[in-house]
């Protein structure tokens, strides 16, 4: 796993909070290396979430293998179409291009919570 230190820590730990409060969906993010297939991977880590995986969004982050996912449950894909995760995913890789992993993934949070405030 990719470690932070403990301000980037809780800089992304509040990302996650605030996307949660504004949107009622859980957020999670996993940085580090896939074990296995990549995508799989990813669906088991988000498969992991429990009952809480229908209403989630996760969002992986491997930065040395340059590799970015965002997987989401049934309901939570009502708010947030692949669209919205494909513009959020492109605005990422651009700051993590930066080497900015923090910044990234911070940025991916929020404007994945923005588009999933706006439903309906």
């Amino acid at each position: 796993m990719q470690a932070l230190n403990s301000t980037q820590g809780d800089d992304v730990r509040e990302a996650l909070r605030v996307a949660e409060r504004r949107t009622g969906l859980r957020f999670a993010a996993y940085l580090g290396p896939a074990i296995g297939p990549r995508r799989h991977f990813c669906e088991r880590l988000h498969a992991a979430l429990g009952e809480e995986a229908d209403r989630a969004v996760l969002i992986f982050v491997d930065q040395r293998g340059r590799a970015l996912e965002i997987v989401t449950g049934p309901l939570a894909r009502q708010w947030l179409p692949d669209t919205a995760c494909r513009s959020a995913a492109a605005t990422m890789t651009a700051v993590l291009g930066l080497g900015d992993l923090v910044g990234g993934l911070v940025t991916g949070v929020l404007l994945l919570a923005e588009r999933a405030a706006r439903r309906g």
